[in-house]
């Protein structure tokens, strides 16, 4: 069905206003959740995980039911009947549940607005990964604003001199160390997991609602699994929900809407819009981390940095693409 340009062009700027507010809002929520202090034990970020899937494929199955005047034949096509072609959403859906993993490990180690720049690396390595497994080929100004963005991030991880020799800070730039390795695995895992499951897209005219449905029923069991090997002692004694409260289900909620969202913004935005909205998220979780969480101490560096990733973002996606290009999953 074709949508009248009106009502595109509204849904592709509503989509990019809910991702803006969906990535700014998961990232200091999930930030806050992790550093709240509370009474009992603290919820299991594998368990939260579980539960995002899970939300997800039944927020997708009734898309697709509606879609389909509540029919199940099409599910039973698509994944039933379709064995081999589902088994191929494993590999990424078991990346995908690593990345969410290590995102709730770098934001227990890393304030929102640190985390919210490197984590822009996701950039670097989907171009990457598209390059050597799409064969797409950027641009002059594509790879100068990778050079930009290495650079971004390099500095917004500089040491400063303020920085003095006690035990708080080794504790801290310790965790800070975690936290960035969590963020650059989680950057690599990203860029192949969303490249290859671009390449998957490009060879199915499959929904994208049945695509993540796929990705959702593997990423349940993935996680499941995760659980048990890391935290089944815990979830043993005090059960697999220990810790939810309002601010854990709404991290959980948000997490599951991500790709949603994702799937809508693939479908009607652009590039240069999306790398506006990256841009925006980016200062917001700045100016919250800053002013609600007080766990953000801005340095000029951190503030260079953050506007060469800024400029890298804008750059990136404001490169002509050639004619065969496709839109890249980040």
């Amino acid at each position: 069905m074709v949508l009248p340009v009106a009502h595109s062009s509204r849904l592709k700027y509503v989509s990019l206003g809910v991702l803006v507010w969906q990535t700014t809002s998961l990232v200091l929520t999930m930030r806050y959740s992790r550093t709240l202090k509370e009474d009992g034990p603290r919820y299991l970020a594998s368990s939260a995980v579980v539960s995002a899937e899970v939300l997800k494929i039944l927020v997708c199955t009734l898309i697709v039911f509606m879609e389909n005047n509540f029919s199940m034949r099409l599910l039973k096509e698509e994944i039933v009947n379709k064995p081999v072609e589902t088994l191929k959403l494993a590999i990424p859906a078991g990346i995908y549940t690593l990345q969410n993993n290590l995102l709730y490990v770098a934001l227990s180690n890393l304030d929102a607005a640190t985390y919210q720049v490197t984590y822009q690396l996701k950039i670097l390595t989907t171009a990457l990964f598209s390059v050597s497994m799409l064969g797409k080929r950027l641009g002059f100004y594509q790879w100068l604003s990778l050079l930009f963005l290495m650079a971004g991030v390099t500095l917004v991880q500089w040491p400063t001199e303020s920085e003095v020799n006690s035990v708080q800070v080794i504790l801290s730039a310790g965790s800070q160390f975690v936290g960035l390795m969590a963020v650059l695995t989680a950057c690599l895992s990203s860029g192949f997991a969303g490249v290859y499951f671009e390449k998957i897209l490009k060879e199915t005219k499959q929904s994208v609602w049945v695509r993540n449905i796929q990705l959702g029923l593997f990423g349940f069991l993935f996680g499941i699994v995760g659980m048990t090997v890391y935290d089944g002692e815990r979830v043993r004694e005090s059960g697999m929900f220990q810790g939810y409260n309002t601010i854990t289900c709404t991290v959980v909620a948000l997490q599951a809407l991500g790709g949603l969202v994702i799937a809508v913004v693939i479908k009607y935005a652009d590039n240069i819009l999306k790398g506006f909205a990256t841009s925006l998220s980016i200062i917001v979780s700045t100016l919250m981390s800053y002013f609600l969480l007080e766990d953000f101490n801005p340095t000029i560096l951190f503030f260079m940095g953050a506007m060469l990733v800024i400029a890298a973002t804008f750059l990136y996606s404001n490169e002509r693409k050639p004619a065969n290009g496709s839109a890249i999953k980040v």
